[in-house]
């Protein structure tokens, strides 16, 4: 690990001038990822500013239903704030479901957001990586891909965004809120995460020195019956193989609203607009769900290795659907 510089700042405006001052500054939350990434060498801060005595921990109700969630709470309070249980309870699943209990204790929601990708080409300094060392290459193309993405992909990056959590706000429009060296502004969640393009060292929007203040989630109330759903290879601490955050308001028979995001197969956190679109106005059965899964997965690119996942994905989608129309949470 190589030397780096610690400040403790007391306040946004402190953190975010000490951060945009240093070329190679970043913001320290809980830790559980950047730290593992500067003894690996896969990162190299010069200046790590701790920011957890900033007041960004709150769960807070929003007038109409909506909940603001400060992004320094952390994932184990977010989990169980009545508010979220209530009436977002797809981000309790995905967030009990996303990590260990000791590491819900201590990472934040922000952080979570923002969190590197967990392909072991990335983390392996030895290895080539357009992500880590633009322009040399994907060493996931050609290795061991099973967990890959097959969707969002480019020809520079087939790594799959992470976080679980992030998929339930992807599929409940939140909005991010940041402060920077610019200012303050807002970016629609399914903004802030890039695709990997031919740049797939840039994952999300934010300029250098810009802190994630909070993530708003907006009334829904769809969100009442909403599941969250992780296919893995084991039950205790595994990343997603498939995933989907789902909810359904049926009227009639027939589908009149419907949300889904699908995690552990695309590159960023994947909002099944396509499925949604054919799901509307149609009866809400079997056979439509299975249909629009289809066609949602249709488009995906697979190496040999992970064209299991389409499959899974599909079949993920049409259990999640059944089960929140049935009243299962799992």
């Amino acid at each position: 690990m190589r030397a780096l510089s610690y400040a403790r700042a007391a306040d946004a405006d402190t953190a975010i001038t000490l951060v945009a001052g240093h070329p190679e500054g970043t913001f320290l939350a809980g830790g559980t990822t950047e730290v593992d990434l500067a003894r690996q060498d896969v990162r190299r801060p010069g200046l790590l500013v701790d920011i957890n005595d900033l007041p960004l921990n709150r769960v807070e109700d929003l007038p109409g239903g909506g909940v603001r969630i400060g992004a320094l709470a952390r994932m184990s309070d977010v989990a169980r704030a009545p508010a979220v249980v209530a009436r977002f309870p797809v981000i309790s699943q995905a967030l009990v479901l996303g990590a260990s209990a000791q590491l819900r204790n201590m990472a934040s929601i922000g952080g979570n957001l923002c969190q590197a990708v967990r392909c072991g080409y990335f983390r392996d300094v030895a290895s080539a990586c357009n992500k880590r060392d633009p322009g040399s290459g994907c060493a996931a193309m050609d290795g061991m891909n099973r967990g890959h993405a097959i969707l969002g992909v480019s020809d520079k990056c087939i790594a799959t965004h992470p976080s679980d959590v992030a998929v339930a706000l992807v599929a409940l429009d939140a909005v991010v809120h940041t402060r920077g060296p610019a200012g303050q502004r807002a970016i629609a969640i399914d903004d802030f995460f890039l695709l990997p393009g031919d740049t797939p060292q840039a994952e999300h929007p934010l300029e250098h020195g810009e802190l994630i203040t909070a993530i708003e989630v907006p009334a829904a109330p769809i969100a009442r019956r909403s599941a969250y759903l992780k296919l893995r290879d084991r039950e205790s601490y595994e990343f997603a193989l498939a995933s989907v955050a789902a909810a359904i308001r049926v009227e009639d028979g027939t589908v009149a609203e419907v949300r889904l995001a699908l995690g552990g197969v695309a590159t960023k956190p994947w909002r099944a607009r396509r499925a949604e679109e054919l799901l509307l106005g149609e009866a809400a059965t079997e056979a439509s769900f299975t249909e629009a899964a289809r066609q949602e997965l249709a488009q995906a690119s697979c190496r040999p290795q992970n064209a299991f996942k389409v499959e899974l994905a599909q079949r993920a989608i049409v259990r999640a659907l059944r089960a929140v129309m049935n009243g299962d949470a799992r």
